[in-house]
C-alpha cells in the first residue's frame, strides 16, 4: 500500500511539472524558465494593505503608510515595498480596455502614487488577478488582458505584482500564470512577481520558473491556530525555496491584535527562518512599541535576509515541542525552539538533528534577548520555553 501510494504521488508530481513546462514553454533544465528579472536574491520586505484594511483603502492611507515606514525606521531595516491589495480599481475598464484607478478612493491615479512612494526611496506594489474578476469582485481581473495590464503597470512605475487566483473560469494556473510572466518580462521593467495561487496545485513545484514567490497555503487569519497550521503547510516545501524564488505562507499578522506578544514572536520567528516574504499586515501609522520591537528585530531580520538563502525545517517534534533549524552563511546554524503546548517546558536541540558534528563547540546567541549565552554548548542546547512561545538562537562553531 505504501509503495503504491508513493508511486502515485511521484506520478502526480511529474505530471504537474510536465504540465507547467508544456504550458509555459519552459526548459526543464533551467530553474528561472520564463522569469529573468534579477530580483529576490533575498525575500522581499514591505507592507500590504489587505490583512488590516481589506477593501477600505485609499491613496491617503497608502501615502501615510509610506511616510510611517520612514518615520518608524522600518524602511531602513529593509521594509521597502508598499503594496496595494484588492479593490483599488473601477468596476469596469475604460473604452480602450485599460484598468482605471477608482476615482473616489485613488483620484490622483496610481502613477502619482508611485511617484510619491519612489520619492521616499520606497517601491510600490499592486494587486491583480489571473481570472476575469478579482477576489472581491469589485474590479476586473487580467485574464485575456495580460499584455495590456502588464504595460499599464510598467507605465505607472509598479515594482511588485501580487497576482491572485479567483474567478479563473476553470483554467489551470499552469496555463494562466505563464502568460503574465511573459507579459511582465516584455515590458522591460523589473517587477517582482508574486504568484498568489494559494498552494492549490503545489506551485512550489513549478513556481520558480514563473515568479519570485508563490503562495503555499490558503489565507492566514490573525489567530494562533491559523498561523501555526500555515507554518506547517509551508514547511513541507522548504527544499524549493532559494535565492530568486521563495515560498510564501502569506502576509504577517503581527500587530493586528488577535494573538499574544509571545505568539507574534513565534509568528515572526518562523516566517524569518522560513525565508518567507516579510510583508507587514498591520496599520503602521498607529503601531505600538511592542509591535515595532517584533517587526524591527534586526537580528531576526538578518536571518531572513541571510545570503545563503536556505529555508529552515522542522527537524524534531515531540508532541507539542518542536525544533526548527537551518544553515546560515559563514558556517552558522539558526535554531528555533517552539512550544505549542499549554505549559512551559524544556526543549533540547541535538547537534545530530540540526546538522552539526557531535563534538562541535558553539557560541550561541539569543536573538530575542540580544545576548550570547555564557557558556559554550557542545552536543546539544537546552532552554525553557513558555507556552505558545519560542527561543531563537544563532549557533557559531568555535575552535
Amino acid at each position: 500500500m505504501a509503495a503504491g501510494g508513493g508511486t502515485i504521488v511521484v506520478m502526480f508530481v511529474v505530471l504537474l511539472l510536465t504540465t507547467a513546462v508544456e504550458m509555459a514553454n519552459i526548459s526543464p533544465n533551467g530553474r528561472r524558465g520564463l522569469l529573468a528579472n534579477g530580483l529576490a536574491d533575498t525575500p522581499p520586505m514591505g507592507w500590504n494593505s489587505w490583512n488590516h484594511f481589506s477593501c477600505n483603502i485609499n491613496e491617503t492611507v497608502i501615502k501615510q503608510t509610506a511616510d510611517a515606514l520612514i518615520s518608524t525606521g522600518l524602511a531602513k531595516l529593509g521594509y521597502k515595498y508598499v503594496n496595494i491589495d484588492d479593490c483599488w480599481a473601477e468596476y469596469k475598464r475604460d473604452q480602450k480596455g485599460n484598468l482605471v484607478a477608482k476615482i473616489t478612493t485613488f483620484p490622483s491615479g496610481i502613477k502619482d502614487l508611485a511617484d510619491y512612494v519612489h520619492n521616499k526611496g520606497l517601491k510600490l506594489g499592486i494587486y491583480g488577478d489571473a481570472g476575469s474578476m478579482t477576489c472581491s469582485k469589485t474590479m476586473p481581473g487580467s485574464l485575456g488582458y495580460e499584455e495590456q495590464d502588464a504595460k499599464t503597470f510598467a507605465s505607472w512605475g509598479i515594482d511588485y505584482l501580487k497576482y491572485d487566483n479567483c474567478n479563473n473560469e476553470g483554467l489551470k494556473p499552469t496555463y494562466r500564470y505563464p502568460i503574465m510572466t511573459r507579459a511582465l518580462m516584455n515590458t522591460g521593467r523589473p517587477i517582482f512577481f508574486s504568484l498568489c495561487e494559494w498552494g492549490d496545485m503545489h506551485p512550489a513545484l513549478w513556481g520558480s520558473m514563473l515568479g519570485n514567490s508563490w503562495r503555499t497555503t490558503n489565507d492566514i487569519n490573525d489567530s494562533w491556530n491559523s498561523m501555526m497550521y500555515i507554518a506547517d503547510m509551508n514547511e513541507f516545501y522548504a527544499d524549493y525555496a532559494r535565492p530568486g524564488g521563495w515560498n510564501d505562507p502569506d502576509m504577517l499578522e503581527v500587530g493586528n491584535g488577535g494573538m499574544t506578544k509571545d505568539e507574534y514572536v513565534v509568528h515572526f520567528s518562523i516566517w524569518a527562518i522560513s525565508k518567507a516574504p516579510l510583508l507587514i499586515g498591520c496599520d503602521v501609522r498607529d503601531v505600538t512599541n511592542e509591535t515595532l520591537g517584533i517587526l524591527g528585530n534586526k537580528e531576526v531580520i538578518a536571518v531572513n535576509q541571510d545570503r545563503l538563502g536556505v529555508q529552515a525545517k522542522k527537524v524534531r517534534m515531540e508532541g507539542d515541542l518542536e525544533v526548527w533549524a537551518g544553515p546560515l552563511s559563514n558556517y552558522r546554524v539558526v535554531v528555533l525552539l517552539v512550544n505549542r503546548g499549554p505549559a512551559g517546558s524544556l526543549i533540547t536541540a541535538h547537534w545530530d538533528d540540526i546538522g552539526l558534528p557531535p563534538n562541535t563547540a558553539v557560541v550561541a546567541r539569543d536573538l530575542w534577548l540580544h545576548k550570547k549565552l555564557r557558556q559554550r554548548s557542545v552536543g546539544n542546547l537546552t532552554a525553557i520555553v513558555g507556552s505558545h512561545a519560542c527561543k531563537m538562537f544563532v549557533l557559531k562553531p568555535v575552535s
